[in-house]
């Protein structure tokens, strides 16, 4: 009889729960549109994963004449370092008018990355949570706004590297090393 009247409580309190999610007031900002967002989002998925690059072919790419390496992080953050050749616009300045300002041509070659491409997680590269990568919204706004020849760095290389050709801060001289082991003074 316990179990009946649990089993009455969860599905009234489930009829319930639905009950409210359709009495939730839809948007009525004529300037906002989260469902078209979640739709451009979906849409892209299988596209995005056919424009992930290795850092050679990032390189590659870039040496095309009409290329542009767009770095969408902060202009502080650009500042202080960013891959060679990248231009800043960044990500909270995304406009048509800046947009076009900036890259120009819409089949343009786009290449981007984010903090998240590094592995060493310090200023100005500080990690991101995953989900919240600026890779993502970069490029879905980036197709949104009709830039479509979009590539995205895809794997996670040490700022030290030469091979990513870091401009700026000098990280070999910042970043933590191992520090040799002391001797016991006993």
């Amino acid at each position: 009889m316990h179990r009946r009247i649990v089993a009455a409580a969860i599905i009234a309190g489930l009829g319930s729960g639905a009950a409210q999610a359709e009495t939730l007031q839809p948007e009525t900002n004529p300037q906002i549109d989260y469902r078209g967002f979640a739709a451009l989002t979906g849409e892209l998925e299988g596209y995005r994963s056919e424009r992930l690059v290795t850092l050679e072919r990032f390189h590659e790419l870039a040496q095309q004449p009409d290329a542009i390496i767009l770095d969408t992080r902060s202009a502080a953050a650009f500042e202080m370092g960013h891959i060679a050749g990248a231009v800043n616009l960044p990500f909270s300045d995304f406009t048509d008018a800046k947009l076009v300002k900036v890259i120009g041509d819409k089949t343009r070659p786009i290449l981007i990355y984010c903090n998240n491409n590094f592995s060493n997680n310090v200023r100005p590269i500080a990690l991101k949570r995953t989900p919240l990568a600026l890779n993502i919204p970069t490029f879905i706004n980036l197709y949104g706004y009709g830039y479509q020849n979009i590539y995205e760095l895809n794997d996670i290389v040490d700022i030290t590297d030469p091979a990513v050709k870091w401009q700026g801060l000098d990280f070999s001289k910042i970043l933590v090393r191992p520090q040799r082991a002391m001797r016991d003074p006993r």
